[in-house]
């Protein structure tokens, strides 16, 4: 579809087939801002598995850079940063704890809360992986020129 359809699609004007504004007539699955997301997604996904050599996935990859940055924190805290729900980030921690990447201890000012720091092994994996992650966001933008990464970039900020 071409931009200025899209544009009257999404403005409730009739589109260019006469049905009227989105949703009114028809909803068309190929025209939806969620199906363009999840197939970049399942691309992004795609050229992480095939370059990430260490078995991560992409939220355990995203939680690891960014305890790295944040630590100590709480399981809490460490999911909201990375946008995460407490159960993804919790299976994700819980993973992560198993392959000592993650340590794990009682908060001191409150029982109830785990404090996270990386293990000696999970910023050696940080370390060893950071010019492979630049590398799939490379590969995963390389459709686009420059330009168009800088305002796809800043597009899907507005919107998150």
């Amino acid at each position: 579809m071409d931009i200025s359809s899209n544009e009257q699609h999404l403005s409730g004007k009739p589109t260019q087939n006469g049905t009227g504004p989105a949703g009114s007539d028809q909803y068309a699955l190929g025209e939806q801002i969620g199906f363009f997301l999840r197939q970049a997604n399942q691309r992004h996904v795609s050229i992480f598995a095939g370059l990430m050599a260490e078995k991560l996935t992409t939220t355990q990859w995203a939680a690891l850079v960014k305890l790295k940055e944040m630590q100590p924190c709480s399981q809490g805290s460490l999911g909201r940063e990375t946008a995460m729900d407490m159960a993804t980030i919790k299976g994700v921690v819980d993973r992560l704890v198993k392959r000592n990447l993650i340590n794990t201890a009682p908060d001191p000012s409150d029982a109830r809360r785990l404090v996270l720091t990386l293990t000696e092994e999970g910023i050696a994996i940080v370390q060893r992986n950071l010019s492979v992650a630049l590398e799939i966001s490379r590969e995963t933008l390389r459709p686009l020129s420059t330009a168009e990464q800088m305002m796809l970039m800043e597009l899907l900020r507005k919107i998150s």
